[in-house]
């Protein structure tokens, strides 16, 4: 009888705990002004889940004329990439900047970022702060995530998830993703001028000074928005694309990259992170 209720009063206080975890995080949810039904969705999930959830209005891309794109060099863009960018791209990349800023602005130490296409749950928030507290330095820890290859596991959370680095790229994905403070006001500098993807430009911590991490497994899922994607279809990036002889620069660039990313993967080393 009396080992029941204690366990009754562990478990009362863990729920308690879960709970004030939960609105200690702001998760800024990315969503443009005509995506009613997304921000709708996840709003009725973050009230299911007592989550605390601020909208950033994004930045759509369409209707900002090329010379009018602020940080951005068109030149310096194709030749990374061998293509010219989309307009929804532009957009993304500018907006997850907004949300940084605003997460800045607000004070506070860390910060889920997440686009609207990705679905809420009650163990986001501990799952993605045991993962920050798993690892050291201004950091990022990615939550969600396309593929996974060559994957370094470098540390165990309270959580049960694994944290680590991948040797191969780029992963896909800027979707769902938890920084402090201190790497969000790198990042603010040394991701612009967009030269590269948002996603793509994100994950490479050894360009931008952030200690930058994935979860083995996704912490967040998809919602069924994803496959109607506001940014670009497979039709639209082969449209922009130049012919392939015309790509030599981008595909050095990738082959350079990539001798980066194995580097800083394999160099990282586990450790317990201290205090922010």
């Amino acid at each position: 009888m009396i080992l029941d209720q204690a366990n009754r009063i562990i478990e009362h206080a863990q729920a308690l705990g879960a709970d004030s975890l939960a609105q200690q995080v702001r998760i800024y949810v990315i969503n443009l002004d005509r995506s009613h039904e997304r921000w709708e969705r996840l709003r009725g999930q973050a009230a299911r889940y007592d989550l605390n959830v601020v909208r950033v209005a994004a930045i759509d891309g369409a209707k900002i004329l090329e010379g009018d794109r602020l940080d951005f060099q068109p030149q310096q863009f194709v030749y990374h990439n061998g293509r010219k960018p989309l307009a929804g791209e532009y957009g993304c990349y500018r907006s997850h900047l907004l949300a940084l800023q605003q997460f800045i602005d607000s004070g506070d130490k860390r910060a889920i970022i997440m686009e609207d296409d990705v679905e809420l749950n009650e163990r986001l928030v501990p799952r993605a702060l045991s993962a920050m507290d798993s690892v050291c330095g201004a950091r990022l820890v990615k939550l969600v995530n396309h593929r996974l290859v060559g994957f370094k596991p470098l540390s165990e959370t309270t959580e049960n998830d694994t944290v680590g680095r991948c040797m191969h790229g780029p992963q896909g994905s800027a979707a769902c993703y938890i920084v402090n403070r201190a790497a969000a006001k790198k990042l603010l500098v040394t991701l612009k001028p967009m030269l590269l993807p948002y996603d793509v430009a994100l994950e490479r911590g050894w360009s931008t000074g952030v200690e930058t991490f994935s979860t083995l497994e996704n912490v967040a899922d998809f919602s069924p928005h994803r496959s109607d994607t506001t940014i670009g279809k497979r039709v639209h990036y082969r449209a922009v694309k130049r012919h392939f002889l015309l790509r030599a620069t981008a595909y050095w660039f990738r082959a350079c990259d990539q001798l980066h990313r194995w580097h800083y993967a394999i160099k990282a080393k586990p450790q317990a992170a201290p205090g922010e």
